[in-house]
């Protein structure tokens, strides 16, 4: 008998890059999964998770079936007795509460996937609550909202660049597009500076590599500022032309020497102003922050906002190689406006709104305090916030007092262990969405559509299916029209001129959205001054400082000296692995032989100290509770420094170890970065 076999264009979902797929499917099996050649991000490779994709899709533990949990034990339900009960269960709360106890999060995977975060969004506000979490309280949309409040736009880092300062960034472990990327353009002269408390591969190649105290990375930029103002290395002309407030800027600066900062940060005085040479003196050079590595840190705000300055000042903006304001992607709007702020918006206002534009965000480490007063219901679609959000603790007490916790997963998570309902859901190869890519030949935003390759798994369900179906019990049916998946994501494609048929028939490999120019062509930005603003309006009226400046991590050697005698070491949370995203992809064999246990790292001399050896079994204790892990002994990682990775589950949890209440002052992010700890031998 012949097979029916079809190779699918596609993308890969298992991490915010959206990578181009080649997806092979024989009798409705997915029987293979290789890179497109064509797609400009990937080039036809794919990291280790991309490939054992369909191990993880096939996986038997794969939830199959609604489930409830009855006495402490989960029980198959059918998908119409859970939507039945959650509806009556919402509806009591609403009528009793009001609509704002729903709480809704959304996961990683919610990031790159437009639908699940759309959708998610939609649900919430048709049921009239504001509450909507995600991981961007904790990830990335710092940086974001502070580069609009300086720039009125996000400009972003290109993937080719002259100069790559990889700052707290790992690509090797963290950024496969990116690592392909600085591997061919070292061949055509582009340098790179490290900046880390610990001595990553690319450190090897690097023109500089500086190891820094975590947490302090804001007092070295800004001496790096001071170096090139005092010796006029800065773009006198583009300053002239494009910015609003650099007079101020010149004497807020003098205090912030590279002798202040070597102090607090660990790296000599004279790489500072080394680097400050080397970077005022490259056109089309870049800062690549890790991707939260300066955001979860006391001065998360500021720390984005130095690192713009630089840019601007040294004239990397818009040019090839440097920062660059792309054309944004439009898309028909999933999601809905609501009344209400979300828990949040009145402690940190600039996280929520800036010059009326607001964020459909709430702040997600101000959950646990508000449960059960003000969130008695919550969804999670998507993640796994008991390990991935900060202070899991606090999270886990936190959702033991819910009066309704749904989970909507592949599989069965710690959130989902405590969940009254747990509900299958779709892989990325199950339902129909698109992909979106900004940062691929100098930031030219390529679209893709993704494509549904084979039938769900089971009784899984998309998220267009659960909140359209779930809607129609709560009476708001008329608030999701769309009668596919495939008629919802044309909705999104309207604004573009794309169609659905484009993409599917014509473009089955993906399209540019727009085309990209340099310069700064009329040279007007979307702020108050229409200029770049180094000196902000918007932080000024909030109560902080309208100029870059620096604030010491709240648990730190320096700023809590009790703490420190009996936590005397400095933590770092949040190492990353190229074989998993965050809590994901643990069970899969093939990813688990390569790294098959979480290892702290520590330097050579503090494992001595503390009578630690490769390879024994640790505890690692903070004033909020203890983990466990293997301690790997490694010259390449500072004295004085405990790294932990993240996403272990159970008694190797690194969030076991952080705090909800240790917030930078301005976003609210916690602090994850740069923390005191113990460790003693088990």
């Amino acid at each position: 008998m012949t097979k029916d076999v079809k190779v699918i264009l596609t993308d890969c979902t298992l991490c915010y890059h959206s990578c181009g797929t080649k997806v092979t499917v024989e009798d409705g099996v997915a029987v293979k999964v290789e890179g497109l050649e064509s797609h400009p991000l990937n080039k036809g490779k794919l990291c280790p998770k991309g490939e054992a994709t369909l191990d993880n899709i096939y996986h038997p533990d794969r939830l199959k079936y609604p489930m409830k949990r009855i006495d402490g034990e989960f029980e198959r339900i059918t998908w119409d007795q859970a939507l039945t009960e959650i509806a009556t269960k919402l509806s009591r709360l609403k009528n009793e509460f009001g609509p704002s106890v729903l709480g809704v999060f959304s996961g990683s995977i919610g990031v790159e996937n437009l639908e699940m975060a759309g959708l998610t969004q939609r649900f919430k506000a048709a049921f009239g609550s504001p509450n909507f979490f995600s991981v961007e309280s904790i990830c990335y949309r710092m940086r974001i909202r502070t580069r609009q409040i300086t720039f009125g736009k996000y400009p972003t880092e290109e993937l080719d660049s002259n100069l790559y300062i990889l700052w707290g960034h790992n690509p090797d472990e963290s950024d496969f597009p990116l690592r392909l990327a600085i591997e061919e353009n070292l061949k055509k002269g582009a340098k790179i500076v490290v900046i880390d408390p610990k001595r990553i591969p690319l450190a090897d190649h690097a023109e500089m590599y500086l190891r820094i105290r975590p947490g302090t990375d804001g007092a070295m930029a800004l001496a790096m500022i001071h170096v090139i103002i005092n010796e006029k290395l800065y773009d006198a002309d583009f300053i002239e032309k494009y910015t609003f407030g650099f007079d101020k800027l010149v004497p807020h600066i003098q205090p912030f020497t590279p002798e202040w900062a070597e102090k607090i940060t660990w790296v000599p005085a004279q790489e500072i102003r080394k680097l400050a040479h080397l970077f005022a003196n490259t056109k089309g050079a870049s800062i690549y922050q890790g991707t939260n590595t300066q955001d979860q840190t006391a001065n998360g705000t500021q720390n984005s906002r130095i690192f713009s300055v630089l840019q601007v000042i040294t004239g990397n903006i818009n040019n090839p190689g440097g920062w660059t304001i792309s054309p944004r992607l439009k898309l028909g709007e999933v999601g809905m406006a609501v009344e209400g702020e979300p828990l949040g918006a009145d402690q940190y206002p600039l996280f929520y709104e800036v010059w009326g534009r607001k964020s459909p965000y709430g702040v997600v480490t101000c959950v646990p305090e508000n449960v059960p007063e003000k969130i008695k219901a919550f969804f999670v679609i998507g993640g796994n916030p008991i390990l991935s959000m900060p202070d899991s603790n606090a999270f886990r007490a936190a959702f033991q007092k819910l009066d309704l916790l749904v989970v909507h997963d592949l599989f069965m998570t710690e959130t989902a262990e405590l969940a009254h309902y747990v509900l299958p859901a779709c892989s990325h190869l199950e339902k129909w969405g698109l992909a979106y890519t900004y940062n691929v030949c100098h930031c030219l935003p390529y679209l893709m559509l993704r494509k549904k390759a084979i039938d769900p798994f089971y009784e899984s369900w998309s998220e267009w299916k659960f909140f359209t179906e779930l809607a129609k019990k709560l009476g708001m049916g008329d608030q999701f029209p769309w009668r596919s998946e495939e008629e919802l994501v044309a909705f999104e494609l309207e604004p573009t001129g794309l169609t659905f048929k484009q993409l599917l028939e014509d473009k089955p490999e993906g399209a540019f959205y727009q085309q990209k120019q340099y310069g700064m062509k009329d040279g007007k930005f979307t702020t108050p001054s229409g200029k770049i603003d180094i000196y902000s309006e918007a932080l000024k009226k909030v109560g902080f400082d309208p100029l870059p400046t620096y604030l010491e991590p709240r648990k730190s050697p320096i700023s809590s000296p009790e703490l420190l005698k009996k936590y005397p070491l400095i933590l770092s949370t949040g190492n990353r692995t190229l074989y998993f995203t965050h809590g994901q992809f643990r069970k899969i064999s093939s990813l688990k032989e390569k790294n098959p246990e979480p290892k702290a790292e520590i330097g050579p001399k503090t494992a001595i100290q503390y009578g630690i050896k490769e390879g024994d079994d640790i505890l690692i204790e903070t004033n909020r509770g203890v983990a466990r892990m293997r301690a790997q002994v490694e010259e390449k990682v500072s004295e004085g420094v405990v790294l932990v990775p993240h996403g272990w589950p159970r008694e190797s949890n690194a969030n076991l170890l952080t705090d909800t209440e240790c917030r930078e002052p301005i976003m609210g992010y916690p602090d994850m970065k740069s923390l005191l700890c113990s460790i003693r031998k088990v």
